[in-house]
């Protein structure tokens, strides 16, 4: 990939720049800043190498049609701010607009063009609609990692028609994750949850070759400690997943790769409810499990200190409930206390995994927090992003 960074000259060249902007709202209001603060770089960067930057993201899913609650305008206001410019939002028609009249009639050097998701067009990656966007512009920038799993027109398409470059933010997240797939200090481990085992799969089978250990944690672990012959009470568990975990234990014991999933949970009656510390064989029918137990968590502990990469998607528990949330905090202040020695390299993932550390307010603490989703699960499971091969 070309970066930015080596772009000879960049004086008044419109750069048609494509960030991830989907952040989450909530009548109007952002109520999750992280990745408006992960752009801030490549913006300065654009306006202080003094050229005329047209910003291309999307928020939500409005199916090709304009839906005013799914605007850019806050996000735009709130991108004034930050970088105390101001920022002009084109509303029109962008079938209307042309390279000439873009930045006519004001002095602005930065421009949001309107949710790109209301056009059809952008998500059955046509053509002439990419070309159209390429018309607008002099080169192209992505720097939307977390969208680069999408073959959608603004991504991945109009790399054919306009010289193209990688961002800042998006070089950092390839060189991060690199340093969990190809270029890794061992040992290695890695910790993963969520509620769906089948969804995790992919990656878990390419990383059991390149890892030491693989721990199995949240809604997820349940499948495993059902497979095990273990009551799990009314607790969240995926249907049909006995092969799965079959090929799981199979694939580990072929590469040396140790899996750890819970030894001791914790309960409750329901999602609000106190936690109790209960044992494997001493869960009741009317029981949920929603965290992981005290020895669990030294068994992680002693792995993450004995590790020197960590790579971390998916909390422990439901922490949404003070009572449920120690697991995960427990593991983010091991990871915390490595990582302020030197002794460990971070890589955090994952919706739920950054609302965790940014409410412990803790995003600062690891080498590298990723806000993408799908695209950093599917580049872990060796996948190739069409955003990513695009730019190659």
């Amino acid at each position: 990939m070309k970066s930015i960074k080596n772009c000879e000259n960049l004086n008044q060249k419109k750069v048609l720049l494509r960030l991830d902007l989907n952040v989450p709202l909530n009548n109007g209001t952002i109520t999750d800043e992280t990745r408006i603060n992960k752009i801030l770089p490549i913006v300065k960067f654009l306006l202080d190498s003094n050229s005329q930057v047209i910003i291309i993201s999307h928020v939500g899913r409005p199916k090709g049609k304009v839906n005013k609650d799914l605007s850019l305008k806050p996000i735009c206001e709130n991108l004034e701010k930050k970088i105390n410019k101001k920022i002009k939002i084109i509303t029109n028609n962008i079938f209307e607009l042309s390279k000439e009249n873009l930045f006519s009639g004001h002095n602005n050097q930065i421009i949001f063009l309107e949710n790109i998701r209301f056009y059809a067009e952008e998500e059955t990656n046509d053509a002439s609609f990419a070309k159209h966007l390429a018309g607008l512009a002099d080169l192209f920038v992505n720097d939307a990692f977390s969208c680069s799993h999408r073959a959608h027109a603004s991504v991945s398409k109009i790399t054919q028609f306009l010289p193209s470059f990688a961002g800042l933010q998006l070089e950092t997240e390839i060189n991060a994750l690199k340093k969990v797939t190809t270029e890794i200090k061992k040992p290695i481990s890695c910790i993963i949850g969520g509620s769906k085992i089948s969804t995790k799969i992919g990656v878990i089978k390419n990383l059991i070759p390149k890892f030491d250990n693989i721990i199995i944690v949240g809604g997820m672990a349940n499948n495993i400690i059902s497979y095990k012959g273990n009551k799990i009470g009314k607790s969240i568990k995926e249907q049909n997943c006995e092969n799965i975990i079959k090929e799981i234990f199979e694939t580990s014991k072929k590469y040396h790769c140790k899996i750890t999933y819970p030894s001791d949970v914790l309960v409750g009656k329901n999602m609000s409810d106190k936690s109790e510390i209960k044992e494997l064989d001493n869960i009741k029918d009317d029981e949920l499990i929603l965290d992981i137990g005290p020895k669990t968590i030294n068994e992680i502990k002693n792995i993450i200190e004995s590790s020197k990469t960590v790579l971390w998607n998916g909390p422990a528990g439901y922490f949404e409930n003070p009572n449920f949330a120690n697991g995960s905090h427990e593991i983010a202040k091991t990871i915390i206390k490595k990582n302020k020695d030197g002794s460990i390299y971070s890589v955090v993932g994952g919706g739920d995994t950054v609302s965790l550390i940014n409410k412990i307010s803790a995003i600062k603490n690891f080498n590298f927090v990723s806000t993408a989703g799908g695209a950093f699960l599917e580049y872990l499971e060796g996948k190739e992003l069409p955003g990513i091969k695009a730019l190659n």
